[in-house]
């Protein structure tokens, strides 16, 4: 699953990264992103074909829904399930996204108390994971948009940690999965599946991560814990100038 994350990166370069028009979204750097906090989600325009980085709120809320209660707890969306469930079949043919991250937190399952760890990826490129998100009417008329991150089965050292893990995408992916080209359910869903374990870093971090007030950048610091010898890589260099992505 996926309940923390980082972004830390400057709106501009990312709508650069990802080659989205303007204007630039005004959103500052999050070292831990909880839930129903805003977050930026990338979306195509389908009158105009452009891209664009918007702010919306992390956690689904379904355009049917009674009340906008129900957003704190679809924040992630199963992959094998998109098409049949009622709260994210309509997102899954009409509403796709995608969701920067520079990395995310995950809690080891089998130890005590759980272990917090870091996972991004190890050329410290942004992490784009695939999404979904609606629109909500609210009683006052206005529209609250919201977002959940897919995610897959976990593999490999991943699964050491959580069962889940975002279904990252690559670049060579997003037009598909943006709508850009046309492609059936059966591809999408195909694309939802785990990245290889090469291409990430993990390292363990302070237990202090598990509270949403604690939100700064030593938050990715190193922890030094005992034991977990498959899990202490080196966090990656985020300082690099950010390049365009590959088409």
């Amino acid at each position: 699953m996926c309940g923390r994350y980082v972004l830390q990166r400057d709106p501009a370069g990312l709508v650069r990264y990802f080659g989205a028009s303007p204007p630039v979204p005004n959103h500052p750097a999050s070292w831990n992103m909880a839930p129903t906090q805003p977050g930026l989600v990338l979306r195509r325009n389908p009158e105009t074909g452009t891209r664009h980085l918007d702010v919306l709120r992390w956690g689904l809320v379904p355009h049917w829904s009674r009340d906008a209660t129900a957003g704190a707890r679809m924040i992630n969306a199963r992959g094998e399930t998109l098409a049949e469930k009622p709260s994210f079949r309509d997102a899954f043919r009409k509403r796709r996204c995608l969701v920067p991250m520079d990395a995310f937190y995950e809690w080891a399952q089998d130890s005590a108390p759980k272990q917090p760890f870091a996972v991004a990826l190890r050329n410290g490129a942004p992490m784009v994971a695939a999404g979904l998100w609606e629109g909500w009417k609210q009683p006052d008329g206005g529209w609250l948009k919201t977002y959940s991150v897919i995610t897959c089965a976990s593999s490999g050292r991943q699964a050491r940690l959580h069962p889940r893990i975002p279904a990252f995408l690559g670049p060579e992916d997003w037009p598909a999965w943006l709508g850009e080209t046309p492609a059936e359910a059966d591809a999408l869903t195909a694309l939802l599946r785990p990245i290889a374990d090469e291409n990430l870093a993990f390292w363990p971090v302070a237990a202090r991560v598990g509270r949403v007030m604690e939100n700064d950048a030593y938050l990715l610091e190193p922890a030094p814990i005992e034991g977990w010898p498959e899990l202490r890589d080196a966090p990656p260099d985020w300082e690099r100038p950010l390049e365009p992505a590959a088409p």
